[in-house]
């Protein structure tokens, strides 16, 4: 069995990176969205394993002393984090996995493995990105502020991606997603094994055309 391709997403909040990623593990086969861990309490109806790991922080600390996280940061007094074995293990497997995670997590990943595919979701311009922040409903003047400011700041990486998907419709930009999974596991690296398979090399060193 082929070992499985990490793809890391991300983007600024409105984006809809979150949609998208969604809307493709509906449809994708043996694809499995990376749930992180978190020192934080479970708020009502979250289930350990399936919306966070839930660890104390000593565990959790430990686990940063062992390596056991792609990446991790503290947010608000709460550790947040993605553990390395868990991704290994599905990789192993031939899962995909995806993280959805920040540009902060996403540039921190690039640092601890040489594994990854980083897919960048840009909004079709900030007055949409604006505007799809404000129909969420959730945001105080100031802190729409906030958001559309760090929304600009972190465009800026766009370029440490190695994909960029403008998301003008979410129908159209699954379709990019997809196209970046197809031309991945097309990339020569990936199929050469399978290629020497097809070869049959001959126990003299010939190859077999037959």
């Amino acid at each position: 069995m082929s070992r499985g391709l990490l793809f890391v997403i991300s983007g600024p909040s409105g984006a809809g990176k979150g949609t998208i990623c969604q809307a493709y593990l509906k449809e994708a086969d043996h694809t499995w969205l990376s749930i992180s861990a978190t020192t934080r309490s479970p708020r009502n109806g979250e289930v350990h394993g399936e919306h966070y790991f839930f660890l104390d922080r000593e565990e959790f600390e430990q686990r940063i002393q062992d390596g056991d996280f792609l990446e991790y940061a503290n947010v608000y007094g709460n550790y947040y984090g993605t553990p390395r074995s868990l991704v290994e293990e599905k990789l192993e497997k031939g899962y995909d996995v995806i993280l959805e995670i920040d540009i902060q997590g996403a540039l921190n990943v690039q640092s601890n493995t040489d594994e990854g595919i980083f897919v960048f979701i840009l909004p079709p311009s900030m007055e949409e990105l604006k505007a799809r922040i404000i129909r969420r409903g959730s945001e105080t003047p100031e802190s729409l502020i906030r958001r559309f400011e760090s929304a600009f700041e972190e465009i800026n990486y766009v370029s440490r991606y190695n994909y960029a998907v403008i998301n003008t419709t979410v129908p159209e930009a699954l379709d990019s997603v997809r196209a970046i999974v197809r031309a991945e596991k097309c990339r020569v690296g990936r199929v050469l094994p399978n290629i020497k398979e097809l070869q049959g090399e001959m126990p003299d060193g010939k190859k077999d055309h037959d």
